[in-house]
């Protein structure tokens, strides 16, 4: 065992904290942005009642056994028919060593994310790359605009080192960050495009946009405000439910500032996800944010992989399918990794439809909702007793984790078993686990800066608000501090605005298109009156939810939908 006491969180976060063994108890780090302390989800990670027995139909069984029964049951399927379905449930550069296998092997592999997808490609249509600027910038930042993230939640060590600037957020619920904001514009639901539009076209009307930034870095900003100029105010504060005043006072407020915009994911969970994300990204590009001689810029979900070559990867001609539209029921085998796609997929009735259809692996290290249709469950070994690297996808920091224990008897790593499984089918072997960490660990990045920003030409967003009627609710997701995904504390509940004429306790039945599922009601005036809230991993969410992709990314668009409200 390495004597070295460094621990990176594996968790899906921003952040990606570094922990260290101090007397065999996990405290945080020092180094990064950890500032050595733990957030709720390290904590509760530490807590987890990890796998610890194999089981086959329900019944425990050994490792042994539980490897034999899945070299068995892939000699004996045609590779087309099997699927590979890696989750998020660890983030760690190491766990892609089995998808090495099944690529090899020939299974469908995925495309796309149920996360990022559709805003990661408008930044990349607009910048070229999707990569964040400097944490620096962010820290010399004078004022913050916090736009669909709940950025005190998920980025709670990040938002320690800033939380005394002036803050601006743009969200229809009221999250705790805009608790602390001195403006919040509650924009409605899928009208963050307008809203960037709206912003562009009093930007030049007041003249506060960056000429010479304009002039300098990019192309196309007369499509752009010729778009924005094509509508009156009042429209637009018609559709977003932003007024003019609200709008005036965000110009006052960045007037002669350095403006840092942190992006989440709220805006871009519809069909044209990166068309939306572009049209914000543009309005931080006409008023100059992008500048790199200056601090501020715009943040989003980065590529954490940029410039690193991935030391596990292998090419194949594996058939590719959208990650939203897996449907297990077509695969007589299905291989799922870290992942809980029951709760986490869209539309779970068809999840689970398919599930029964298929002879469903799970690999993971903790018991999930998924593991109830799993007939072999195969545990893997706890993230404090395998070596890893984390890189971030919310700044530039990379976290180290070392073996602090034993495994558990019982348990397998990720490596071991791509490796086992090579060596079983005779395939081409893995590079060795200490040369892929340590390439890992010693890679140096070098980060661009931007050179051409290209804004978005043409728009072609449906809005949600045609179809709305008064009965209808949008559908509207974010992270709980108590959670993290289907991890940890979940809220089954949904909240409404107390204007809707329910009460704390009913229990309800909300429908769309896609399914029903059952609600309790929890009210709530942080939620705007046309939205019905649900945090993320409410195990009855996404039984409302399409499962099909975005128009760009092969990716989840979770709030494409309106729902009805009944009493059950």
């Amino acid at each position: 065992m390495n004597s070295n006491k460094k621990v990176a969180c594996p968790l899906d976060c921003y952040d990606a904290c570094q922990g260290e063994n101090i007397d065999g108890n996990i405290k945080g780090s020092n180094e990064n942005i950890t500032n050595k302390k733990l957030c709720v989800n390290f904590a509760s990670l530490l807590k987890e009642d990890n796998l610890k027995s194999a089981k086959y139909k329900n019944e425990d069984i050994s490792l042994e056994k539980a490897l034999d029964i899945l070299e068995e049951k892939l000699k004996s399927t045609e590779a087309e028919k099997s699927i590979y379905y890696n989750g998020s449930g660890n983030l760690g550069l190491m766990q892609s060593a089995p998808k090495n296998f099944f690529t090899q092997y020939g299974s469908a592999l995925t495309k796309g994310s149920l996360c990022d997808g559709g805003g990661g490609a408008g930044i990349e249509a607009s910048r070229g790359a999707v990569i964040n600027p400097s944490i620096d910038k962010l820290l010399d930042a004078d004022v913050i605009i916090v736009w669909g993230r709940n950025f005190s939640v998920t980025s709670s060590h990040l938002y320690n080192q800033v939380k005394d600037k002036t803050f601006i957020t743009i969200d229809p619920i009221t999250t705790p960050i805009a608790k602390k904001s001195e403006l919040h514009m509650k924009v409605n639901p899928k009208t963050d495009y307008e809203l960037a539009l709206f912003l562009t076209r009093l930007a030049f009307m007041n003249r506060a946009e960056d000429e010479e930034f304009l002039e300098e870095y990019t192309e196309g900003s007369d499509w752009f405000f010729d778009i924005a100029k094509n509508r009156p105010l009042v429209s637009y504060e018609a559709t977003t439910g932003v007024s003019l005043d609200e709008a005036y006072k965000l110009f006052d407020m960045v007037e002669g500032k350095s403006v840092a915009i942190m992006l989440g994911l709220g805006v871009q969970k519809y069909l044209e996800g990166s068309q939306i994300t572009r049209c914000i990204d543009g309005f931080a590009a006409y008023m100059g944010y992008h500048n790199p001689n200056t601090a501020g810029g715009l943040w989003y979900l980065s590529d954490s992989g940029y410039g690193y070559d991935k030391q596990f990867a292998i090419k194949g001609k594996n058939k590719k399918i959208a990650v939203p539209e897996v449907d297990f029921g077509n695969y007589e085998l299905s291989f799922i990794q870290g992942a809980n796609p029951v709760v986490s997929a869209p539309n779970t009735q068809a999840v689970i439809d398919g599930l029964k259809k298929s002879f469903v692996v799970f690999f993971g290290t903790t018991y999930n909702d998924t593991c109830e249709y799993a007939d072999l469950i195969i545990p893997s070994c706890s993230f404090l007793s395998k070596k890893d690297v984390r890189l971030s996808y919310g700044n530039r920091h990379k976290s180290l984790s070392y073996i602090q224990k034993d495994k558990e008897e019982g348990t397998i790593s990720e490596y071991e078993l791509a490796s086992y499984l090579i060596e079983k089918f005779d395939y081409q072997a893995l590079c060795s686990e200490d040369e892929a960490f340590e390439y890992y660990k010693d890679k140096e990045v070098e980060y661009p800066t931007l050179e051409t920003f290209e804004f978005i030409e043409d728009i072609e967003v449906e809005p949600l608000y045609k179809d709305k009627t008064e009965d209808n609710f949008y559908l509207i997701t974010a992270k709980s501090k108590s959670s993290l995904n289907s991890q940890f504390k979940i809220d089954n509940n949904v909240y409404l605005h107390e204007s809707t004429g329910y009460s704390n306790g009913d229990i309800v039945k909300i429908s769309s298109k896609y399914g029903e599922a059952q609600f309790t009601v929890s009210l709530s005036n942080d939620i705007k009156e046309s939205c019905a809230f649900f945090f993320a991993g409410n195990k009855n969410t996404n039984y409302l939810t399409p499962n099909k992709e975005d128009e760009d990314s092969n990716s989840a668009m979770f709030q494409e939908v309106l729902i009805n409200i009944e009493l059950s």
